[in-house]
């Protein structure tokens, strides 16, 4: 048991290095070229992983959901172009943080639409992520910054990504669910970038941005992104294999304290003291949240 406990929590602390140095690359890249041609890149690399694995192994679906499946593959694209959205314009430690508020959307919409209970500690670790997020945001009364809205749409995408991806798991191979939303991940950022240069409203801006030619440096940094992101996906996978979720759940948390090393190295500030209230907030909610699966 202690030797699954701590292959779990090894596999976990992996998976959040991954993730962490994945959004590090795109923040680089960030600098060069729209986020709409980081998440293709990062989605092709991904189908092509996928396509392997289904060689090997092919793929068995009952079927019968077609549009949860559309759905979660589009709701799951908007919360990942929220993310690196953000990546590419605030510090790498608050875009992290926003998305780390996903599992405390999770348990409300699993509460609507699972009618899952959430009990006495799921409502104090909702409270927690709650005002944790308005720690990070410091709003001015009531106006919210572009990277708010992006977080908040990032984190509460993500949630009902997550919770379809619970029903979607009864009638779908787990490669066929990611493999949906990694393909309207390539089609949507073509159909963008073709549409770019003809493209004046300010509506969707967040999705246009025309194609630049990656050299080699940003290649090699393109390659980065999709084998972290998918070696990040792996090692999660086999994090909640080995252990409780409650306790691997708990040490994804570690991800923020990585991206703020990280974040640091690229030239981010610090959080100020409310900044860090407002992340010991949200991670306390997620943990309380995870260790009531335990």
């Amino acid at each position: 048991m202690t030797k699954n406990l701590n292959q779990g929590i090894y596999f976990m602390l992996i998976s959040a290095v991954c993730l962490a140095l994945m959004s590090a690359f795109a923040k680089v890249l960030s600098q060069e070229m729209p986020t709409i041609e980081i998440v293709f890149f990062r989605n092709v690399i991904g189908v092509g992983l996928i396509m392997l694995t289904i060689i090997k192994t092919p793929i068995l679906n009952v079927g019968g959901k077609p549009w949860l499946l559309f759905f979660r593959a589009s709701i799951g694209l908007l919360a990942m172009l929220s993310f690196f959205y953000n990546i590419a314009n605030i510090p790498l430690a608050n875009a992290i943080t926003y998305s780390r508020m996903s599992p405390v959307f999770t348990a409300i919409f699993a509460m609507w639409f699972l009618r899952e209970h959430i009990n006495f500690k799921g409502w104090i670790a909702i409270a927690f992520g709650f005002i944790g997020m308005l720690f990070v945001m410091q709003p001015e009364g009531l106006l919210f910054e572009e990277s708010h809205i992006f977080g908040l749409v990032n984190a509460i995408c993500a949630a009902l990504a997550f919770t379809s991806i619970r029903e979607l798991k009864k009638y779908y191979d787990t490669r066929t669910i990611v493999l949906s939303f990694m393909g309207i991940g390539v089609i949507v950022p073509v159909i963008s970038m073709y549409l770019s240069s003809y493209y004046t409203s300010d509506i969707f801006y967040f999705m246009m941005g025309e194609f630049v030619y990656p050299n080699l440096k940003q290649s090699i940094y393109l390659i980065g992104v999709g084998i972290t992101a998918t070696l990040g996906q792996v090692y999660m996978t086999k994090a909640y294999g080995e252990t409780k979720a409650g306790i691997v759940g708990a040490a994804s948390y570690s991800v923020i304290v990585f991206s703020i090393i990280i974040g640091l190295i690229l030239g981010d500030a610090l959080p100020n003291i409310m900044g860090f209230i407002g992340i010991m907030l949200i991670i306390s909610g997620g943990i309380l949240i995870a260790r009531s699966k335990i």
